[in-house]
């Protein structure tokens, strides 16, 4: 079940399977980076996470770090 939540947020908030890149280690490492993606708006209690994603790009330059702590 966790499994199947997190592709279906993949696939629907960034549109995995439409990733032309397919060689390499390309493939694994943008995943990674998108599952860290939609577990950090998750933890910052984001239910949908096209919405979270949304927040987060209105103000690109400060959300990222805020929502890892960072600023």
């Amino acid at each position: 079940m966790i499994e199947n939540r997190l592709h279906f947020g993949r696939d629907t908030a960034f549109r995995e399977d439409a990733f032309k890149i397919r060689t390499g280690h390309s493939p694994e490492n943008t995943a990674t980076l998108r599952s860290f993606a939609i577990n950090q708006l998750r933890d910052a209690d984001h239910t949908n996470i096209a919405a979270g994603l949304r927040t987060t790009a209105l103000r690109s330059y400060e959300r990222p770090l805020a929502l890892l702590g960072l600023n």
